[in-house]
């Protein structure tokens, strides 16, 4: 019975040890804190008592403490309809201000700190007192269970869980990081948890995006179940006279309705499924910095309490945010002026506020969502897919086989074993499956080569005048989507206008990435081939002559379609049916594969006039974006359209023996297998296929 007794009190005696040694280091914290700064004084009534000065930085300490641990939830609480980076920046105030409090509680007499030196105490002794519980509960299980629990705000689920005891599946996408990039990444040594997981529990497969290989078109198809009539990251719509724009909130809203519409399906999260950081919800209940749904007014369903909550219930987290932030502008900052300075080439300018949107991406973003990943795996959640943005958005500025992304996919990597951790404390098993929307393929700008850009050419070959300088393209695009939805901005540049047809109006030239969209529109119809000529003689074939254009599709009153190329090549579409490399003509470059994803976008309603393919050298995998992007993605040609899926053995292999995956769309059906795997009977057995009667995703 002495051992039943001293085993059942022991977790409350280490428990007892820990906070009394985190109220000590606090308490030293605050004494050192009150020596370095001249606007934070610790005065004992009676003077300066080296004994009264400790016990009053004891009683600070330990009411700050206190009022952290109690009043600090609630004020978080309170404030989760506020936007993610208002909240963030609100942390430090808050905390100063509970800092303030607690001194004025202190028995000595008066106590002071200026306001702006209580947010500094306040951060430094929210950092300590967090580092020193994670150090001291390291060792003990139980405790580190515990410590997860309270950062993810699931105090609940520490009960014994009531919930199904069938896998769980946690989807990470790394925006952005193509097949061979993972594979080099683990070769160099900078992805040892992926490292670790490749041949031993998990299977990597590549996979092929459609024409548009970016993130709308591939997760949309990935999470909806469908992508069609995605042409392109932003198109012109001549039915309503809008620009759509995949990252623009209103047309991410737009394009799922869309889609839910197309598949009568909510899509591959409607059972108690949660989206994290992504452009669609999947159909999920809970929901964090998805883009479609933040021009939603802020109700309780969509005000993202499981992300947020879960980031700043602790005031440490936003403290180590704040520093890694500052820390990452100032790495960027570094980074560009050493390309500069070594005159590296290819390169674009990284100036203007592009430092703090790679931060945001690279650190807040992360963290918000890997904070939110971790409470879904404790509350026991069936299906959580989430995004990080982080390696794409560098990519783009950098390069993707750049030293700059290497870091960044270390600090993925470490994201992906953090989350891989704390599934060993989920109170149910997980399945990760980590997967990719699309590649990067590397190459200078468009403009950087030949001194103007798409638009400038097209105004060329339509006799238009040309302007000495030409309107730029914002790059950046998941990350800039991901900044306005925490701040809850609805507009975003690159688009999302109202382009009303005119009399003879102008050619409309969008741009997504190498891949260029031209629509005339005061034409309510498609215009074919033939109509051009009429109007622009010289345009289709400037296009289709230009040295950086790989290819130029365009419907055709003869034909249905065209595929156009240099010398005057030209193959109907209906051909691309045939086998063989002799019916490709300037599609041959880019793979047989190229073949069957123009066919496609050239039956969707919404293909612009002309689409334009930028050139692709085959050998050094260097494309021509039409953005200034050195990494870019958006259409054919190299890296960009391989993306992978790494998934446990224990999974059903994504493709059959010699089988290809072709397309978001098929990727979504393998997701939606591995669910029913994970939800339908373990073993084989003469019962339904879900014994629990829930409706599988």
């Amino acid at each position: 019975m002495r051992d039943v007794g001293a085993v059942r009190w022991r977790p409350i005696a280490s428990q007892i040890g820990r906070s009394v040694a985190v109220w000590a280091v606090s308490t030293l914290t605050m004494l050192a804190l009150a020596g370095l700064l001249p606007d934070f004084r610790i005065r004992s009534g009676d003077g300066d008592s080296a004994t009264r000065i400790a016990v009053t930085a004891a009683f600070g300490a330990g009411a700050f403490g206190l009022l952290s641990a109690l009043v600090w939830p609630v004020l978080v609480r309170l404030l989760l309809l506020v936007p993610a980076l208002v909240l963030g920046l609100l942390v430090f105030f808050l905390n100063g201000a509970l800092l303030l409090v607690a001194l004025r509680l202190t028995p000595a007499d008066r106590p002071e700190a200026a306001p702006e030196t209580a947010v500094v105490v306040a951060a430094v002794m929210s950092a300590v007192a967090s580092a020193t519980g994670a150090a001291l509960a390291v060792r003990d299980d139980d405790a580190y269970r515990r410590r997860l629990y309270r950062l993810a705000d699931r105090r609940g689920t520490a009960r014994p869980f009531d919930g199904p005891t069938t896998p769980g599946m946690v989807f990470l996408q790394l925006d952005g990081v193509g097949h061979d990039v993972l594979v080099r990444a683990v070769e160099k040594g900078l992805m040892p948890t992926v490292a670790g997981w490749l041949g031993a529990s998990h299977r990597l497969t590549p996979w092929r995006t459609d024409w548009s290989s970016q993130t709308g078109a591939s997760q949309l198809g990935i999470l909806h179940g469908t992508n069609h009539d995605i042409p392109a990251f932003r198109w012109y719509e001549k039915s309503s006279g809008e620009v759509m724009v995949c990252n623009r909130p209103t047309s991410a809203a737009e394009l799922q309705r869309r889609a839910v519409e197309h598949t009568g399906d909510g899509g591959l999260l409607t059972v108690d499924g949660a989206s994290r950081g992504n452009l669609f919800s999947g159909g999920a209940d809970e929901q964090a910095l998805v883009l479609s749904i933040a021009t939603r007014r802020r109700r309780r369903e969509n005000r993202s309490r499981a992300g947020y909550f879960a980031y700043f219930s602790d005031p440490a987290n936003a403290v180590r945010t704040a520093l890694s932030f500052v820390a990452e502008v100032g790495r960027e900052i570094g980074q560009s002026t050493t390309a500069r300075m070594r005159k590296r080439r290819p390169r674009v300018a990284r100036g203007g506020l592009y430092p703090f949107i790679r931060a945001f991406a690279t650190v807040v973003e992360r963290d918000v969502v890997v904070a939110a990943v971790m409470g879904d795996m404790l509350a026991g959640r069936t299906a959580v897919y989430a995004d990080l943005v982080a390696y794409d958005e560098v990519a783009h500025h950098s390069g993707p086989h750049s030293r700059d992304v290497e870091k960044v996919l270390q600090r993925l990597d470490r994201a992906v074993a953090l989350i891989a951790q704390v599934a060993e404390h989920a109170p149910r098993p997980y399945r990760i499956v980590l997967l990719s929307d699309h590649g990067q393929s590397p190459g200078e700008t468009f403009r950087g080569r030949y001194g103007l850009g798409l638009g400038d050419l097209v105004r060329a070959g339509c006799g238009l005048p040309v302007p000495r300088r030409a309107e730029r393209t914002h790059s950046g695009a998941e990350a800039r989507a991901a900044v306005r939805a925490a701040l809850r901005r609805p507009v975003e540049e690159n688009g999302g206008r109202h382009v009303p047809p005119g009399r003879h109006s102008e050619p409309l030239v969008l741009a997504s990435g190498n891949l260029g969209l031209i629509s005339f529109p005061d034409v309510h119809h498609r215009m074919t081939k033939e109509e051009i000529d009429a109007r622009h003689p010289a345009l289709l074939t400037t296009l289709a002559n230009h040295p950086g254009v790989g290819f130029v599709l365009v419907a055709s009153e003869e034909h249905g379609g065209l595929v156009l190329g240099a010398h005057g090549a030209q193959i109907p579409v209906a051909a691309l049916d045939e086998p063989g490399d002799e019916h490709l003509g300037p599609l041959a470059d880019f793979g047989p594969g190229a073949a069957g994803a123009v066919r496609r976008t050239h039956s969707f309603p919404h293909t612009a006039d002309i689409m334009v393919n930028s050139w692709y050298d085959p050998a050094e995998g260097e494309v021509l974006a039409f953005e200034e992007q050195i990494g870019s993605h958006g259409g054919l040609g190299g890296a960009q359209g391989r993306p992978f899926l790494l998934a446990p053995v224990a999974l059903s292999a994504a493709a059959g023996e010699g089988e290809e995956l072709v397309g978001a769309e098929h990727i979504h059906r393998v997701l939606r297998r591995w669910l029913r795997e994970c939800n339908g009977p373990q073993v084989p057995l003469n019962v339904p296929e879900d014994p629990s009667g829930r409706r599988v995703a």
